[in-house]
């Protein structure tokens, strides 16, 4: 063959690979390719017919490789035979292509046959078809080539579940440190009113204690005297005051029980519990929580108790945990909105009790700034807080839902207006 014509041909199959393999301008496939060109791929995807479909393909092949890293490939031409007098020849090249997706690394020995006629004084591309090599000797079918594939994705597959094993365990463990991390925060709102509460039986202990020893000095001298009836009047006095440091002792104990009952893990035991008695504790001890931490603030407390309420059956630790955020978020929201200094504003926190037919309602209100329905929506999502960065982690109210919807079988609703305040209002079955 002449030698022009040749090189014309070469030329022509450069181009022609360049517009799949490379991102050459699809406009030249107008040059080197006939009108009704018609081909196979290596995929079932890939059979085109006519010059617009094969420019669409090199598009998309071009957008993919886009996605895809390390991309590179070899070209060799393995065989031409020309045939009509030189006017056809067939090419047949060898193509080893890798690249890396998604952190997989592919590698894919092709073959290419290309068809070209030669009309009008130029190398026109007619034909192609392109096959992938099988990877062992007599496997007409390709079943230990999809055999292979087969385990080449299962294995990886095993890899990707292992990973996600290896992060759901890595979750669950942040998940119950963080749990425990709220649960401290919340003891640590109880800490400073614990302190205030617990001070006030102590101080009647240590004062009845020294009274009651002076009581016993009089008392000793009165029986020196031989008046057994002055002695038996100050004994009374002496029982009397030891009733009241049993009476103080009893309340400093149940203030220690309590926060360390608080502070322990839920053993999901349900037990009678006085609700009202909870609810006021509660009240009075993040109250003065938040004093402690800020002496300028006052706000008027409110109780609304169901007389006789009758015990029912809670977890109680659970229960006060709820309680005690409930009641904190309620003293959070007045202080910020006296730190707006409207005008005659008096912070006001409540809380009541009150049995409505199978259910006893624990009512938590405030009279701070309230909330938009975008927030109320929210509210309850695990880590969603309105609270500044460092002032709350967004647990608190996730894990007071959980506590009364799937420890109590309860509910857990709220209701509010802006500038007016909000209501939390539990819900337990008795």
């Amino acid at each position: 063959m002449d030698k022009n014509k040749e090189k014309d041909l070469l030329d022509t199959y450069k181009l022609w690979a360049d517009s799949f393999m490379e991102d050459a301008p699809v406009d030249q496939l107008d040059d080197i390719a006939s009108p009704d060109i018609m081909g196979y791929g290596t995929t079932t995807e890939e059979s085109v017919f006519g010059i617009d479909q094969v420019k669409e393909l090199c598009l998309l092949g071009q957008e993919q490789k886009k996605h895809l890293e390390d991309y590179k490939y070899s070209l060799d031409i393995v065989k031409k035979q020309y045939f009509n007098d030189e006017k056809g020849a067939v090419i047949v090249a060898e193509i080893d292509l890798s690249y890396t997706f998604n952190n997989v690394k592919a590698e894919l020995p092709l073959r290419i046959s290309t068809v070209l006629f030669f009309e009008s004084g130029k190398w026109k591309v007619v034909h192609w078809h392109g096959s992938v090599g099988v990877e062992s000797e007599g496997d007409t079918w390709h079943k230990d080539e999809l055999k292979r594939e087969n385990e080449r994705l299962q294995k990886k597959v095993d890899e990707q579940t292992n990973e996600l094993r290896q992060s759901l365990e890595n979750l669950k463990a942040t998940q119950a440190q963080l749990i425990q991390s709220e649960k401290m925060a919340s003891l640590g709102e109880l800490t400073a009113g614990i302190a205030h509460e617990i001070q006030n039986p102590l101080n009647f202990v240590n004062n009845f204690s020294e009274v009651n020893n002076e009581l016993i000095d009089e008392m000793n001298q009165e029986l020196d005297k031989g008046d057994t009836e002055e002695a038996k009047a100050i004994s009374a006095d002496i029982k009397q005051n030891l009733e009241k440091i049993y009476h103080h002792g009893k309340r400093a104990d149940s203030i220690v029980k309590g926060m360390l009952q608080h502070s322990r893990s839920s053993s999901a035991t349900k037990e009678p519990t006085d609700i009202n008695a909870l609810c006021d504790e509660y009240l009075r001890l993040s109250y003065h929580g938040l004093r402690a931490k800020d002496k300028s603030f006052n706000a008027t407390l409110k109780t609304d108790f169901e007389d006789k309420l009758k015990k029912i059956n809670v977890i109680p630790q659970d229960l006060g945990r709820v309680v005690l955020n409930l009641l904190t978020n309620a003293f959070y929201a007045v202080n910020e909105k006296k730190q707006q200094n409207p005008t005659d504003y008096e912070p006001s926190v409540s809380i009541s009790t009150k049995t409505v037919g199978k259910y006893l309602k624990i009512t938590v209100k405030d009279n701070g700034n309230g909330m938009p329905q975008p927030v109320v929506d929210k509210i309850f999502q695990p880590f969603f807080t309105t609270k500044p960065t460092g002032k709350g982690t967004g647990l608190g109210l996730s894990m007071s839902y959980d506590i009364i919807t799937k420890g109590h079988g309860g509910e857990l609703k709220v209701e509010t207006e802006q500038n007016e305040g909000t209501e939390f209002i539990i819900s337990l079955p008795i």
